[in-house]
């Protein structure tokens, strides 16, 4: 409980706040926005040293997990699978999650927006700097160690270690994904809580959670380098 108090267990309290804020708010859910990646400071220097602190400090919770699992038998990196030992496979099983989440996700995201359950999505908005594509990449694979690690490596294996049943284990994680997006809209919930019943069965198949930083850093990736990078005109059904 600890360690998802000060990680992704927060986050999805404030993202249930967030969600009725924006309900009660004048105007409806699908006029309203939910920007990701924003600027810290209108001094470059400045809002890239905040971006960097950011990225690090958002990625002690997987420290305080990695360290909380040490205590028991084994090596942690080989309990949660994040050790380097099949790149090759991590990374082709990576890219096919992302293929398989990716395509399916967009048709989810078109069809929340035309049902007006999710607010305006926008997922970098970073100053044109030189820096702006190098800390979206970084903040891409931060989101992935953090949401992969806690999510499905360490709450799979505590629950499980807890005795809960399978169907329990990948309910936890599946909403607990969908519920700090909620900030997004209704979309965007279950949109994400499909995704973590896909990657927590790949998990509790395979063991391993490197594939999964690999997907969804591609995910990431693709959404925030394509939004800086792309006409914004490409983005108007998002």
């Amino acid at each position: 409980m600890l360690v998802l108090g000060l990680s992704l267990g927060k986050s999805a309290v404030y993202a249930s706040v967030s969600i009725v804020a924006k309900l009660t708010a004048e105007g409806p859910l699908s006029k309203q926005t939910a920007t990701l990646n924003t600027s810290q400071s209108s001094r470059p220097w400045l809002d890239l040293t905040y971006q960097l602190l950011g990225i690090a400090f958002a990625l002690l919770p997987v420290l305080l997990a990695v360290h909380l699992l040490a205590r028991d038998p084994g090596d942690p990196a080989r309990t949660l699978g994040v050790d380097l030992r099949r790149p090759g496979s991590d990374l082709a099983r990576g890219a096919g999650l992302a293929a398989l989440i990716g395509l399916p996700g967009l048709a989810l995201f078109w069809a929340a927006a035309q049902l007006g359950v999710n607010a305006t999505v926008v997922p970098a908005a970073l100053p044109d700097v030189w820096w702006a594509v190098p800390v979206l990449l970084l903040a891409a694979a931060q989101n992935a160690v953090l949401e992969e690690v806690i999510v499905v490596g360490y709450l799979v294996t505590r629950l499980r270690q807890l005795d809960w049943r399978v169907g329990a284990v990948l309910a936890a994680s599946a909403l607990l994904r969908g519920s700090y997006h909620l900030y997004q809209g209704f979309g965007a919930f279950v949109g994400n809580a499909v995704m973590g019943v896909v990657f927590g069965l790949f998990y509790l198949r395979t063991r391993r959670v490197m594939p999964l930083v690999v997907a969804h850093t591609l995910l990431d990736v693709v959404a925030f380098v394509g939004y800086a990078l792309l006409p914004k005109s490409w983005f108007g059904w998002l």
